[in-house]
């Protein structure tokens, strides 16, 4: 089946509100209304930029969606400097990064995490986009692999096929995010493959092939079109070239 590829970008921790809003408009202003029938563009700043970012789009009709980086699993009580999901569904996200490397490594954020934020994203209809990777000490005893689809199967444990196939899985190997090292296409295609193929075995055939699985890690104009060539590879999540407007629209081009 032919997957809408979809370019993402992961604003981290950079932009105040005001930087945010002239990103935003900038974007804005490169939106092509082509990109919405052939693939699926997603911003995903800071808590505080979310509203001021939604309010540019929504003003210009511009058809970017946008997701939080981050999202606690239950709906209120006391947890204290959390966000909850009805905060930021209110505001206007519809998608939410879930188990970045980062956030497993800074922050200890656990499988078991990441999964109780899957299921609560699904339950409220709102895109999960699950980070997968491992680190180099993984890759060079070669076991990528096995580690990386081991992340898989915990992240959507107890998940309904249904509910599998409308998530959003990113393959970021994590000796290449931020450090301008990329997995090669054949290597990231292999895992995502490998990604695919663990899906189809828990979930069935019809849900993995729904599912679109992006590769992140160093993205950026010179690497993109070898990464899109490849089957399992349905777009990106990246990283600083998403905070530079005119080279995220190259990127979104380049899924077309």
């Amino acid at each position: 089946m032919a997957r809408k590829p979809m370019m993402a970008g992961n604003w981290k921790m950079n932009n105040t509100v005001a930087e945010a809003v002239v990103l935003t408009q900038e974007l804005s202003n490169r939106y092509k209304g082509s990109w919405s029938d052939r693939a699926e563009v997603v911003i995903c700043p800071p808590y505080v930029d979310l509203k001021p970012a939604v309010t540019v789009l929504d003003f210009d009709k511009t058809k970017i969606a946008v997701g939080a980086q981050n999202v606690y699993w239950e709906p209120k009580g006391a947890f204290t400097g959390e966000i909850s999901i009805p905060m930021i569904k209110e505001i206007g996200c519809t998608h939410c990064i879930v188990g970045h490397s980062e956030r497993r490594e800074l922050f200890g954020e656990t499988n078991e995490d990441v999964n109780r934020k899957v299921k609560a994203l699904l339950a409220a209809n709102m895109t999960p986009i699950v980070c997968v990777g491992e680190s180099l000490a993984v890759r060079d005893e070669g076991t990528t692999d096995e580690y990386v689809t081991a992340q898989v199967r915990a992240a959507f444990a107890g998940v309904e096929p249904n509910d599998v196939a409308r998530s959003i899985v990113a393959y970021e190997p994590i000796w290449a995010i931020g450090t301008g090292r990329t997995a090669t296409p054949e290597q990231a295609e292999t895992v995502c493959a490998a990604i695919r193929v663990t899906l189809a075995e828990q979930f069935g055939p019809e849900a993995a092939e729904c599912v679109r699985i992006l590769y992140g890690g160093s993205v950026n104009p010179g690497n993109v079109e070898g990464l899109m060539a490849k089957s399992d590879i349905d777009g990106g999540l990246v990283g600083g070239a998403s905070l530079d407007a005119a080279s995220f629209a190259q990127l979104v081009e380049a899924c077309l």
